[in-house]
């Protein structure tokens, strides 16, 4: 498994006013090959912690140039700062417990 780590500033007005627009990305998103999905933390003031899981680092790669059109149409509107990449790597430890 292979982690791809962000934190987005959003506008907490604008992200209210477009929450169609991030669920239509987070539908692109779920819909590439190899995405197992997104762990998201708020961490106040408008601060997201994204861990985004793919099945390898080959698949979270060939998902950016699909993917980059969506987030200037829909992610990028709604920031309030450039989205800021943390780190990529293999998943070392996964204990996650599904409820």
């Amino acid at each position: 498994m292979y982690a791809v780590v962000r934190r987005n500033s959003y506008d907490p007005e604008k992200l209210a006013a477009r929450e169609d627009a991030m669920k239509e990305f987070q539908d692109r998103h779920a819909d590439q090959p190899g995405y197992i999905g997104n762990l998201v933390v708020d961490a106040g003031d408008g601060q997201h912690v994204l861990v985004t899981l793919w099945r390898s680092e080959e698949e979270a790669k060939a998902a950016i140039p699909r993917l980059v059109p969506h987030i200037q149409r829909l992610v990028e509107p709604v920031l309030a700062s450039p989205s800021e990449l943390i780190g990529t790597g293999q998943v070392i430890v996964n204990d996650l417990v599904e409820e």
